[in-house]
């Protein structure tokens, strides 16, 4: 059990952090897309096969897609809410994103789930939201915070209470539930906390526009986890999952890359003439 704990601990350390150094190094844009990747997720699903069994967390699996709605609409809501709330902004977005969250997980369990709706529903939903955000603007970080040690701490500190509060959700309820209460952006919401209480709500604005690309990639890796896992085990199975989303980002790139070069080729073009 200590040893799990320290595992749970240690990747929530590293993967925050790791996040807000590529924000502030690289940019919110792409810290953006890898905060969609199959980060917090993948530990619960991981830790929901390795504490109860593979078929339980394959289960869960199939509700953490439908629940990436739930996900959807949290970045949505703390979107609209920082853009509206003057004071006590991150304290209100937040408590706004949470609430708007478990309100949406309360619908998707009275709705009766089949794999169809588990992958359709998400995708709609992360399409739309793509759309929602389209005229949110890119942009970089300046003048970058000076990292100390507390600094540091603070901020494994909100991934480490979260991810270790939702892995522990198993031992009270059935597999439905924990596949949604699966899919809350354990490593997304401290993230923006950081950035948000950091920087501006306008590089948070920039994470937030970005999420949707990259959880396609999280629907690819559920659905890959509910067929993998009890064919393959976990550890084999998370490794497989892994590939199949990593496999998207890479394709992502190269056609994102593909049309932009597309784009300028063409501007030149008409300014030619």
């Amino acid at each position: 059990m200590e040893l799990l704990f320290a595992i749970k601990l240690i990747v929530a350390i590293a993967l925050v952090i790791g996040l807000s150094l590529l924000a502030e190094n690289v940019s919110p844009k792409v810290a953006g897309i890898l905060s969609g990747y199959p980060t917090g997720s993948a530990i619960t699903l991981f830790f929901f096969g390795l504490e109860v069994n593979p078929d339980y967390a394959a289960k869960s699996a199939v509700y953490n897609m439908i629940g990436l709605t739930a996900a959807l609409s949290f970045v949505y809501i703390y979107y609209i809410a920082s853009k509206h709330f003057a004071k006590f902004n991150i304290l209100l977005s937040s408590l706004s994103a949470i609430l708007g969250y478990f309100a949406v997980v309360w619908l998707l369990h009275l709705v009766d789930i089949n794999l169809i709706m588990a992958i359709t529903l998400p995708i709609a939903f992360a399409f739309l939201y793509l759309y929602l955000f389209k005229d949110i603007k890119n942009i970089t970080i300046g003048t970058k915070a000076r990292l100390n040690f507390k600094i540091l701490f603070v901020r494994a500190f909100f991934a480490s209470l979260i991810i270790l509060g939702i892995t522990s959700v198993p031992k009270f309820v059935g597999p439905s539930w924990a596949g949604l209460f699966s899919a809350f952006p354990t490593t997304l919401f401290p993230l923006i906390l950081i950035i948000h209480y950091t920087y501006s709500k306008e590089h948070v604005h920039t994470l937030i526009k970005n999420v949707p690309v990259g959880m396609f990639s999280l629907i690819i890796y559920s659905l890959t986890i509910s067929i993998v896992y009890p064919l393959f085990g976990i550890y084999l199975g998370t490794l497989m999952s892994f590939g199949t989303a990593t496999l998207y980002l890479l394709v992502y790139t190269k056609v994102k890359g593909w049309v932009n070069q597309r784009k300028r080729v063409t501007g030149l073009r008409k300014r030619s003439f």
